[in-house]
């Protein structure tokens, strides 16, 4: 018997940023992007995450985005695939049929057996996963204990990578997991607070495999943070066997809607209090751990200062890769530099893992060189001219953040800012905070926001 191919693909960092490119500009949600291609929404989160998802199901997002395969996935890997799976099909209409058209007929086989996606769970491939020393115990001892975690760092700097890896440590410990992203809200969800509860025990219940009983649960003359907490306590927790562990992704999404952020706040630290009371139902509340993950402080609706979330649980806060993380990164990418070449990588980019990660994988896929990448990094025809454009992007939609940046990256010292202006552009990755003073996160970005942004 033949082996079977392998049906799975894994998007490249520079693929996930292209699909974000496009889906935002065609103003979609991920559930949106999801009904459009036909994928389960869970699809998406898992593409997103870079684990292993159908060919078939690539085909039908990139379709809907006016994007071909290899945007997302590397050339090398998907035409091999393709080969290959030509190739085999060839072989076996030969030997069944010997008529003229074999080729015609193989690529139409491809066509019928990608119709059909296999969206089984993959184990993601950690093979490029960098650990940082004793954070991922630290998170993996708040979980089994019950507490509450907080994982915070800005845009594109590992948190989604340490939550994969953490959901799948604690699904082999036989934990049931959800991970519920708040870029699935539709705009109408974040309406008042009562729809954004309904709709969040809604999900949880669908990713559960429970049936929605929001209808009987459901009491109108109760606040909404009560019928919420009575949901999980008398109806879902109830019905699991085994612990939850319930990771709320991109929560600053909501933490910018007024009408419901400091109460969904004040929720989660109710959730968080009723296992230790010792009343009746803390038993029940002892099943539910919360991961809560965030690019920043809290900021806007909320008072930063005294923040419903502050001194909750165990708080991580990612920190840049050092420069041995780095090196040993250069290696699991095959690249045999010396140490002066990794400093030269981060003396631009820092210890950023997105743009140090995005760097090493257009170098090993041989389109650039270390030099070229350095000559070029500045520019938008360089490896990061998609990154550089979607992030002034990013801050052409806060206009009072532009001149406060601006003069960040004109200035050889760290400038003295508004907390909220500091917060709002550390949750955009583009500076590092000392105290309310920010500088440029990295040299990239002082190079090519100097040009970029008016005087």
């Amino acid at each position: 018997m033949n082996k079977r191919r392998s049906r799975s693909v894994q998007a490249t960092l520079a693929g996930i940023e292209r699909l974000e490119t496009e889906r935002r500009k065609r103003g979609l949600t991920l559930e949106a992007l999801a009904r459009s291609a036909n994928v389960a929404p869970d699809t998406l989160k898992r593409l997103s995450r870079r684990q292993k998802v159908d060919r078939s199901s690539i085909r039908d997002i990139v379709s809907v985005l006016e994007l071909e395969p290899t945007d997302v996935v590397d050339d090398q890997e998907w035409n091999q695939w393709y080969g290959d799976v030509l190739a085999s099909d060839s072989a076996s209409d030969s030997a069944s049929d010997s008529a003229n058209g074999s080729a015609k007929r193989s690529v139409d086989n491809l066509a019928q057996s990608s119709a059909q996606p296999l969206d089984e769970p993959v184990a993601p491939d950690f093979s490029l996963y960098i650990e940082r020393p004793g954070l991922e115990g630290v998170c993996q001892e708040a979980i089994n204990s019950g507490g509450l975690l907080r994982i915070k760092a800005p845009q594109q700097m590992g948190k989604t990578s340490l939550l994969t890896r953490l959901l799948w440590q604690t699904e082999q410990q036989h934990y049931q997991t959800v991970c519920l992203s708040f870029q699935l809200a539709d705009s109408a969800v974040f309406a008042d607070l009562g729809s954004f509860l309904k709709w969040f025990c809604a999900v949880v219940s669908r990713e559960l495999g429970q049936a929605d009983r929001l209808e009987s649960v459901w009491k109108e003359i109760y606040s909404g943070s009560y019928n919420a907490t009575a949901y999980f306590q008398d109806y879902l927790l109830p019905q699991l066997d085994q612990p939850l562990v319930l990771a709320l992704d991109n929560t600053d999404l909501v933490f910018e809607h007024e009408a419901i952020a400091a109460d969904f706040c004040k929720l989660l630290r109710n959730w968080h209090d009723l296992p230790r009371r010792g009343d009746r139902h803390s038993a029940i509340w002892q099943k539910l751990r919360l991961i809560i993950v965030h690019a920043t402080e809290i900021y806007g609706a909320l008072d930063i200062n005294a923040s419903p979330l502050a001194g909750v649980g165990v708080l991580i806060d990612l920190p840049e890769f050092s420069f041995e993380q780095v090196q040993d990164l250069v290696q699991r990418y095959g690249l045999n530099w010396q140490p002066a070449e990794t400093q030269a990588l981060i003396d631009l980019v820092g210890g950023h893992p997105y743009l140090v990660r995005l760097g090493l994988e257009q170098i090993r896929q041989q389109q650039v060189t270390l030099e070229q990448v350095l000559q070029t990094a500045s520019t938008g025809a360089g490896v990061y001219g998609n990154h550089l454009r979607q992030q002034l992007s990013h801050l052409e939609q806060s206009p009072d953040l532009i001149q406060v940046f601006r003069a960040a990256v004109g200035s050889d010292q760290p400038i003295q800012v508004k907390p909220a202006e500091a917060f709002k552009l550390q949750s955009m990755g583009l500076v590092q905070l000392e105290g309310h003073q920010v500088k440029p996160r990295c040299q990239l970005y002082r190079q090519y926001f100097l040009q970029s942004l008016p005087s």
